[in-house]
């Protein structure tokens, strides 16, 4: 398997062995490419306010009947448990009658699906400027049907 070599100058034959050593080049060249891809994306991925998120656990909500039900219908028709408030002045001074009760008792919001973003924050921004603390979204399960 070796190879006979006659030098120009001496005449000598030169038995040369294969190479059997691995050429890194390649090797050096994909590791360096994939040290500058992890080195532009780490900081990406990992930069993030540091937050100590509550534990929870996604459990039926509790009426009782303290809590105030306000649903707003397609059209943005408020409802005060099935009564209807007739403009949002109205509203904000029942929210403010029950804000200052103790225990303040819970706001529930029930939106309807084809209700505009707009007729939810009207009534979210009420129930904040009346000093309620506790305020929580009703929303059904889903349960996989097609829509």
């Amino acid at each position: 398997m070796g190879m006979h070599v006659t030098t120009a100058g001496g005449g000598m034959d030169i038995e040369e062995k294969p190479m059997s050593e691995i050429n890194t080049t390649p090797l050096v060249d994909v590791m360096l490419v994939m040290l500058i891809i992890f080195l532009i994306t780490i900081p990406v991925i990992t930069q993030s306010v540091k937050v100590d998120l509550p534990k929870a656990a996604n459990i039926p909500t509790q009426t009782k009947p303290e809590n105030i039900n306000i649903a707003v219908d397609a059209e943005g028709n408020v409802y005060w448990n099935t009564a209807m408030v007739p403009t949002q002045e109205a509203l904000l001074d029942r929210l403010k009658s029950i804000a200052v009760l103790d225990p303040q008792p819970e706001v529930h919001v029930r939106g309807d699906r084809a209700t505009a973003y707009e007729h939810i924050g009207r009534v979210i921004v009420l129930v904040q400027r009346a000093g309620i603390q506790k305020v929580g979204f009703i929303t059904e399960p889903d349960r996989g049907l097609a829509r």
